[in-house]
């Protein structure tokens, strides 16, 4: 999957709120009430990730999971992380319910 040009990237960050671009990723940060709600979410995104075979870097910090997605190959931001980025929203969506 080919590098987005910035303006493509404009584009398709409208379909997943939240996400910002920065330093060539796709990132946003989740807060969660308690730890083990972070680790369980952190857990979901590996599971997503896995089945992509497109991994995100995460980072967490107590309750807060802050996710950078990029496809490293490509050297920036690609269709895999958009799709990654809109499967994440939708567990977001799925622990609402």
């Amino acid at each position: 999957m080919n590098r987005l040009s910035e303006e493509q990237i404009e584009i398709y960050l409208r379909q997943v709120p939240g996400w910002k671009f920065e330093n060539n990723a796709l990132v946003k940060l989740f807060k969660r009430e308690h730890f083990n709600e972070g680790m369980r979410f952190a857990n979901g995104i590996a599971l997503l990730a896995d089945k992509a075979n497109h991994h995100p870097d995460l980072q967490i910090q107590y309750s807060r999971v802050i996710v950078r997605l990029t496809t490293h190959d490509e050297g920036g931001v690609t269709g895999k992380d958009f799709s990654l980025a809109q499967q994440i929203e939708a567990l977001v969506e799925t622990e609402r319910s």
